[in-house]
């Protein structure tokens, strides 16, 4: 059975966001995988990077070592799931921080005389997500998570596949667009590979 790790950055149980993680999770299991589910506010994940962790960053042998257990949880995925709000037109801190922590030299990428190399190869990377701004607003500041999503997450050679699920505009959507996201993140997720 494929195993997908899916990373959860949203405070609040009753928001969008939250009912969005909840949908993913449906489709995920009824489409035949095995779900780990990181709630990184759950599970009190914390963002900051020591002093130590960045002095030691690019010693692979030993950078690990202050979140070898989220590690070893990326690394035995065959898919990536990201739900998480858009704030600022950036990922949430606790999001940023698990990038900054997790994704690291010898974790996510190699890196050898100056030169980036992929060390994850997922076979699908997806992101569900919701903004406050409209996407033409998210289009004019460059929409960076999209663009970190599709180029850097699971862009090639990282991905073979990658989605992205967004509910633009959210403060200004009534409960049947609420619910066409919900059911379009559920078929989605169903159909994930």
């Amino acid at each position: 059975m494929p195993r997908a790790h899916v990373l959860f950055a949203h405070p609040v149980p009753e928001s969008l966001g939250a009912a969005a993680h909840a949908a993913a999770l449906d489709g995920l299991r009824a489409g035949g995988w095995e779900v780990d589910d990181c709630d990184l506010y759950a599970e009190r994940f914390d963002p900051v990077l020591t002093c130590e962790e960045r002095r030691g960053y690019h010693d692979t042998a030993t950078n690990t070592a202050p979140v070898q257990g989220y590690v070893d949880r990326l690394r035995a995925a065959d898919a990536l799931v990201l739900c998480f709000p858009v704030w600022n037109f950036g990922y949430p801190a606790i999001l940023k921080g698990w990038f900054d922590r997790v994704m690291l030299p010898g974790v996510s990428f190699h890196l050898k005389d100056g030169r980036l190399s992929p060390a994850l190869r997922f076979g699908s990377v997806a992101a569900v997500t919701t903004y406050g701004a409209t996407r033409r607003m998210a289009w004019l500041a460059g929409d960076p998570p999209r663009k970190l999503v599709h180029r850097l997450v699971g862009g090639p050679p990282w991905s073979k596949r990658t989605r992205y699920l967004a509910q633009y505009d959210m403060n200004n959507i009534d409960r049947a667009g609420c619910e066409a996201f919900l059911a379009r993140v559920r078929r989605e997720m169903e159909r994930f590979r």
